[in-house]
């Protein structure tokens, strides 16, 4: 099993998006409790066989907020890194090859967006269009997006002159055809890469707009929401805090493990000097 993972990485990523959608979609019939049922007769309560994370301030049940809550955190990031797939990734295309005018306006645009840093520019933009989740939506979309343009536009660029292309040309493929048939398979290796450690970035932001009231509202059950809800009982009820905390360190430590491992595999450049 071990060597079937080994040469077949896409089986992992396979493996691992099955899995976030069957949570995603499954937390609802785990849960034990209603996440927003609110009870103050059991607020605070301790770790017991009826409630195996405890309670928080209003008597709600910690693990079945936290399991609902991932799939508002880990499924607005997964909606986050489809969306800035979809924008970046044709952009880049038809950038790289197009090249000129087009080419240079754009990446104008594009520089423009990256002289700030992403969260400073996320947490600006929220404050602006107000809270809420599709707000935090349009606001890390609008960060994200240019970093795939740019990458997949270098890739483009490189690719464009070499003598696999000038020979589809003289064939007669249609610009539309090369670049579905030869450039979108050798940009894919990095751009994967580049999304799996995106993952756990937008997960941070996510959580951190959420923390700072610009994300979820209550009582929407969503980790930086829990985080910034515990933080008036930490030392009370310290697992108000430790519990969402640690959800969000295992799924951004769980991303950044993959894109290291997948940037191994597509690393094209040292498998050749033999590193």
């Amino acid at each position: 099993m071990n060597q079937f993972l080994l040469r077949h990485p896409k089986s992992i990523i396979g493996l691992l998006v099955v899995s976030f959608v069957l949570m995603i979609v499954s937390v609802s019939y785990i849960a034990p409790y209603d996440p927003n049922h609110v009870t103050m007769k059991e607020r605070l309560l301790p770790i017991s066989s009826e409630h195996w994370l405890g309670t928080d301030h209003l008597g709600r049940d910690i693990f079945s907020r936290i399991l609902v809550g991932a799939r508002t955190t880990v499924g607005t990031s997964l909606l986050i890194l489809m969306c800035s797939l979809l924008i970046g990734i044709p952009i880049g295309l038809f950038s790289g090859y197009i090249g000129g005018r087009f080419d240079r306006v754009l990446m104008k645009i594009v520089d423009a967006f990256m002289a700030f840093p992403d969260y400073i520019f996320a947490i600006v933009l929220s404050g602006l269009l107000g809270p809420g989740m599709f707000n935090l939506i349009f606001a890390i979309v609008i960060v994200k997006w240019v970093g795939y343009t740019r990458l997949v536009r270098s890739t483009v660029i490189t690719e464009k002159h070499k003598e696999y292309v000038l020979l589809a040309k003289i064939n007669g493929l249609r610009s539309f055809q090369i670049l579905k048939k030869h450039m979108i398979p050798h940009i894919m290796g990095n751009v994967l890469v580049l999304a799996t450690l995106d993952l756990g970035k937008i997960i941070l932001m996510i959580a951190a707009l959420s923390y700072i009231g610009l994300g979820a509202q209550p009582p929407t059950a969503e980790w930086g929401s829990m985080l910034n809800e515990g933080k008036a009982f930490f030392y009370n009820a310290p697992l108000l805090m430790v519990i969402p905390g640690l959800a969000i360190m295992l799924f951004v430590l769980m991303s950044n493990l993959l894109g290291d491992y997948l940037r191994d595999k597509f690393d094209v450049k040292s498998k050749k000097v033999g590193i």
